[in-house]
């Protein structure tokens, strides 16, 4: 199975002081060894963004990178990245505001590799929602 990391997914994946970085942590872990992850341009971005912006974190650009492609570069588990060719004409109807645009898309994106989008968040239908404890 592959996990296309959302970017709340990636950034508690790697940030060891945010809130649900041991939930995912331990989703991590628990997985087997044949899963893989999977990051794309959209949720590699979206967590170089956050981490510079997001008051709580304020991290160079360039460490964000560096701290990211650590994380590709895993030996423990295949990271992969995503190749998206995905437009808009293929948002799935679900999405009806500019809020769900983006989930839509990775969503849709996950699916088209045969990936499962996995998240945080609770609003994505069909996505695969991380415990959180």
């Amino acid at each position: 199975m592959i996990w296309l990391l959302d970017v709340n997914a990636l950034i508690a994946a790697l940030v060891s002081g945010h809130e649900h970085h041991e939930p995912v942590e331990a989703w991590l872990a628990g997985l087997s060894d044949e899963d893989g992850l999977a990051t794309c341009s959209i949720t590699e971005l979206g967590f170089v963004r956050v981490m510079n912006q997001a008051p709580q974190y304020r991290v160079p650009i360039r460490d964000s990178i560096r701290l990211l492609t650590r994380f590709q570069g895993n030996q423990t588990r295949t990271v992969m990245r995503l190749t998206d060719d995905r437009g808009v004409a293929d948002l799935a109807a679900w999405v009806k505001t500019a809020r769900q645009t983006t989930d839509g898309h990775l969503l849709g994106l996950a699916e088209s590799h045969g990936a499962h989008l996995a998240t945080l968040d609770t609003g994505i239908p069909g996505a695969f929602l991380i415990p959180r404890s």
